[in-house]
């Protein structure tokens, strides 16, 4: 661990004089109510002081932060106590994984996500949603899943609480070895309790997700997955150069007292701390380049051990040319017997391959070249093409995948509740 804490400190004494920076990816048309809108302009959130509402955008863009946390949503109703919406998001996606490696093998994700949903504002600080998810996969002609939404969101000031289907997966900003970006598609909805801080140099996300509920005499153990994610700016918010730090927890646990299965509990842990610079060039096919660099680790403290390793470590470092045609992005993964639940599958040390699941890497080395592009439709949808070869060192393997998602988001106002009276009041 000395030499990767070495290499940190070396990128840190280079970049700390500088400026905020993007996080790994920027997944803010998977997130963003306005998928298509100039990524100066996806506002994550909408908040609402003294009924005027305000800017909440990606903590990855500083200066577009700046600009638009003061400024008044004029394109939008401001929301009111007594609200009613009607809101769509729907999403489909096609994931390629061209993958021959004995730690994950190939398959396609190929499908279609919708979720309708009724907004209704008791008060402007509180939001209610309820609807239902839809999943279709296609060539399946059967509903992969059919499940009711519900969301509890109370913000005041700074501070956002949310209860039922938790913000999920890519909304928390994780780095993709702590967080797989598949989950987007293959775990889409996340129930439990959350706690956000969204401020001007502060990010937080404080979550749990109760992935499965036991109850007595069950053959099965609950499930909970949680953490906490963070990140800090250091630069101002006018400042060409942006550099954060960002600090990134996981837990997964397994276990339960009312259960007849005789298994012994789990409890796998992951953490992360990294920098994050960026350089806004403003040339006419160059806009900006940036650098993200992380200390990850892994630790197992289960009562009796299920995985191959008790502790590891890695060491994930990434650089992007951003340019008006795309986003090319250079990424170099080392992990040490590293394991990580949640994470992307290319970054673990253990197999989750079906024909080689007892396969192991202790000392996995990748290298990954990124092509990104968000096409804009329109400011509620937008269409992101990516393309990601990556090289195993070890394997002396040449893998790829290959993705292509549509995102829409939009939501209408129906009326006021608090403005119909009775007939003869």
């Amino acid at each position: 661990m000395g030499n990767y804490l070495k290499n940190l400190v070396g990128l840190v004494v280079v970049l700390i004089t500088v400026g905020e920076a993007r996080a790994q990816l920027d997944n803010s048309a998977f997130t963003s109510p306005r998928p298509g809108a100039p990524s100066e302009l996806r506002v994550t959130e909408v908040k609402y002081n003294n009924g005027v509402n305000v800017h909440v955008v990606p903590l990855d863009s500083a200066s577009a932060r700046a600009r638009a946390t003061l400024k008044s949503w004029e394109d939008e109703p401001e929301a009111k106590g007594g609200d009613l919406r009607l809101s769509l998001n729907a999403f489909t996606f096609f994931k390629d994984n061209e993958y021959f490696n004995p730690i994950i093998e190939g398959y396609t994700l190929f499908g279609t996500q919708l979720n309708p949903q009724l907004v209704f504002y008791p008060t402007a600080s509180l939001r209610l949603e309820a609807g239902v998810f839809l999943w279709k996969d296609f060539g399946n002609p059967t509903l992969q899943q059919v499940r009711p939404t519900y969301r509890a969101t109370w913000t005041k000031g700074h501070n956002q609480i949310i209860l039922g289907n938790i913000r999920p997966h890519l909304n928390h900003g994780y780095i993709e070895p702590l967080f797989n970006f598949e989950r987007v598609m293959l775990r889409p909805l996340e129930e439990g309790l959350q706690y956000r801080y969204l401020g001007r140099r502060l990010f937080l996300d404080a979550w749990v997700d109760w992935q499965r509920q036991q109850y007595r005499f069950s053959n099965f153990q609950e499930e909970i997955a949680g953490g906490l994610s963070g990140s800090y700016r250091l630069s101002g918010d006018q400042s060409s150069w942006q550099v954060s730090v960002p600090v990134q927890f996981t837990a997964t646990h397994r276990g339960g007292q009312i259960d007849t299965v005789d298994r012994p509990l789990q409890t796998l842990l992951n953490e992360a701390v990294g920098l994050e610079a960026r350089r806004i060039l403003n040339g006419p096919n160059v806009r900006a380049l940036r650098f993200n660099g992380y200390v990850l680790g892994f630790q197992d403290r289960s009562s009796t051990f299920l995985t191959p390793y008790k502790y590891g470590r890695a060491l994930y470092l990434n650089t992007t040319l951003e340019t008006r045609y795309a986003d090319v992005m250079l990424s170099y993964w080392q992990g040490q017997r590293f394991v990580a639940p949640l994470g992307g599958d290319l970054y673990q040390s253990v197999s989750r391959a079906v024909f080689s699941p007892e396969f192991t890497d202790t000392n996995r080395r990748l290298l990954f070249v990124r092509l990104l592009r968000d096409f804009r439709i329109a400011d509620s949808a937008a269409l992101t093409v990516r393309m990601e070869p990556v090289y195993d060192f070890n394997a002396r393997l040449l893998d790829f995948s290959f993705g292509v998602y549509l995102n829409f988001r939009q939501e209408w106002l129906l009326g006021n509740a608090s403005q119909r009276v009775r007939v003869g009041q």
